[in-house]
């Protein structure tokens, strides 16, 4: 991991420190992974308030921290506010098609379950 020295940057893995398992295992919760649908869908850097979650906020806060510490996602401050933005050109130039591939499933899974529902 990389190291900070001010409380306002966050730490974030480099790409080369990017680990698949980290990856997979981050996106493996469904919360984690809604989040990274919406920041997919919308293509732009998100606030954490942006983001309707079915959890308290100091989940909330871990689901973050999983993200940006496993590589997925980057967040940054600008003034008050943090945001969030998807890593896709990492992810893509590490594992090509996985995070597309990822997206579809759930789309797909979304689509069984509506069906039955």
């Amino acid at each position: 991991m990389t190291t900070t020295t001010n409380a306002r940057v966050l730490e974030h893995p480099t790409r080369d420190q990017i680990r698949l398992e980290e990856v997979l295992h981050a996106l493996a919760d469904s919360v984690r992974l809604r989040i990274v649908r919406d920041m997919a869908r919308e293509s732009t850097e998100l606030s954490c308030s942006y983001f309707d979650l079915p959890v308290t906020k100091s989940t909330t806060t871990h689901h973050f921290r999983v993200l940006r510490e496993s590589g997925v996602i980057q967040q940054m401050y600008r003034g008050t506010a943090k945001l969030n933005c998807l890593r896709r050109s990492d992810l893509d130039a590490l594992f090509p098609g996985l995070l597309d591939s990822v997206l579809a499933a759930a789309d797909a899974q979304d689509g069984r379950e509506g069906e039955t529902g």
